[in-house]
């Protein structure tokens, strides 16, 4: 097979054989924990702009079906593992994760210590890299250095809804929902459409900058706003949104959705080291002391010091005490940092969307 090179702006260096298509890529240089689930992984919008590195050694065991995906295209840059499993078993197999790729465009590396790479970016901190097959180390530093930094662009126009759509698209025969919530699309997962489906609900995902006007005009018995990739710090059109619902509709803000919550209540938002990405990362519900296994996937989190009074922390993370969950105190608004929708993930946290449809329930 071919070689392919992965540089890091540090100088590292991790030479492999190249999986997927014979391209060059570059984004910033992020790992995920997770031991499944990478196909939703791949098609999950808030990795958009990032070349992603698997920790478990082996992907692609069980292959490529037509229903895992949690958006309508691959979303990632390009992909690092340390083993592709060139003959998956799994009776919705369809592909493999080398003709996946292949068939999308988008490269991949493969032979690669994602373990290393992984001790290297929780020591050095994430950092942006260049995937290439054709230059030495030298060539590709002088390259990423004229590219831009992760959190100079703006990616969430890229991986919104060009025009709003309801999902499901057609309902069967006598089947009705009891409720609408409008999804302002940051980079949302289709799961979790599927969810609010399966709560009774009809969710009708909006295009990135959407106006509190125009969404209020649509009658909404709730909104969400999803995940994303990207700097919060950025979205000020998704911020001037949710200020005009607040106190109007009841909210409910999810990882990037979560930040735009906690800036459109006073709060900052800072840049994390090296990130929260994988299906296992604990999380405690102040109000019950109980701990959660959460699935994660963001860089950034929310500075708990400067929010409105108005606001409790409701959530925290167990490994690092930051912010992972908001509620308000007299308005019907919740956010969690993490992906309570789990795909990939464990289902302990589905209870955290049967709460905002209760919030929905009782009103404004």
């Amino acid at each position: 097979m071919d070689k392919a090179l992965l540089v890091l702006e540090d100088r590292s260096s991790f030479a492999g054989e190249a999986i997927g298509a014979r391209e060059s890529a570059s984004g910033e240089v992020v790992f995920s924990t997770s031991m499944t689930g990478y196909q939703e992984a791949l098609t999950d919008p808030s990795f958009a702009g990032q070349i992603l590195t698997m920790t478990y050694p082996l992907q692609g065991n069980y292959g490529i079906n037509e229903y895992d995906v949690e958006s309508r295209r691959i979303q990632v840059r390009a992909l690092v593992v340390r083993e592709a499993c060139e003959a998956p078993v799994h009776w919705r197999s369809k592909r493999t994760l080398h003709e996946y790729l292949l068939e999308n465009g988008i490269p991949g590396i493969a032979g690669v210590d994602t373990r290393a790479l992984t001790r290297r970016l929780r020591t050095a901190g994430v950092m942006m890299g260049l995937l290439t097959h054709d230059e030495t180390a030298e060539q590709a530093l002088a390259r990423l250095a004229e590219m831009p930094q992760y959190g100079a662009t703006d990616l969430v126009p890229w991986v919104s809804a060009r025009k709003a759509y309801d999902y499901p698209e057609t309902r069967t025969e006598g089947e009705k929902a009891k409720r609408r919530i409008v999804v302002l699309d940051l980079g949302v997962k289709y799961n979790i459409l599927r969810v609010l489906h399966r709560l009774g609900c009809q969710g009708t995902a909006v295009p990135c900058q959407t106006s509190a006007e125009d969404i209020l005009a649509m009658r909404p018995d709730g909104v969400l706003l999803s995940p994303g990739p990207g700097d919060p710090a950025l979205l000020d059109y998704a911020v001037r949104t949710t200020r005009g619902l607040i106190g109007k509709v009841p909210v409910m803000g999810i990882c990037l959705g979560h930040q735009v919550v906690g800036e459109a209540f006073g709060g900052k938002t800072y840049k994390l080291k090296f990130g929260h990405r994988g299906a296992n990362h604990p999380v405690r519900d102040e109000a019950t002391g109980r701990v959660y296994i959460t699935a994660q996937n963001h860089g950034y989190a929310v500075d708990a010091a400067g929010l409105s009074a108005h606001l409790e922390v409701s959530h925290r993370n167990v490994n690092d005490g930051t912010v992972e969950g908001l509620r308000h105190l007299r308005e019907p608004v919740m956010t969690i940092q993490y992906h309570s929708e789990a795909s990939p993930g464990p289902h302990d946290n589905m209870y955290l969307f049967e709460r905002f449809v209760e919030m929905v329930d009782g009103g404004c």
